[in-house]
């Protein structure tokens, strides 16, 4: 079994930071992209940065040059840092994972539950 557990939602002013991390956790060979989703209320989920193992990056065009996505493969962790947060940034934020649970076994993406981000004044 295979676990994404994230943490570090919550309220924040606009203007303010916030950092999302997200640990996987399980039977675990690799682990390919991962990733940061969001999905605010009325809308359909949307991908917000992706990372893959060698560090490269993309960014949805609403959020680059203010959140930043990075990888400790060591720890099969993925992080998001959040700058100058805006109210439409407000959604719950997922985290996404591609991985191989054995060496036998295909990739399959993996979902944490999710985690709350409100940016209000």
């Amino acid at each position: 079994q295979v676990q994404l557990v994230e943490s570090g939602g919550g309220l924040v002013q606009p203007g303010g930071s916030l950092r999302l991390s997200c640990a996987a956790s399980g039977t675990i060979f690799s682990i390919n992209a991962m990733a940061w989703y969001r999905q605010a209320p009325g809308k359909q989920r949307e991908l917000v940065a992706r990372i893959i193992t060698s560090g490269s990056t993309n960014y949805a065009d609403s959020v680059k040059g203010r959140f930043t996505i990075s990888r400790d493969n060591a720890k099969n962790t993925v992080s998001l840092q959040m700058n100058s947060l805006k109210p439409e940034d407000t959604a719950v934020y997922y985290c996404n994972a591609d991985i191989q649970s054995r060496s036998w076994d295909s990739q399959r993406p993996y979902w944490g539950q999710g985690t709350q981000v409100t940016v209000s004044s």
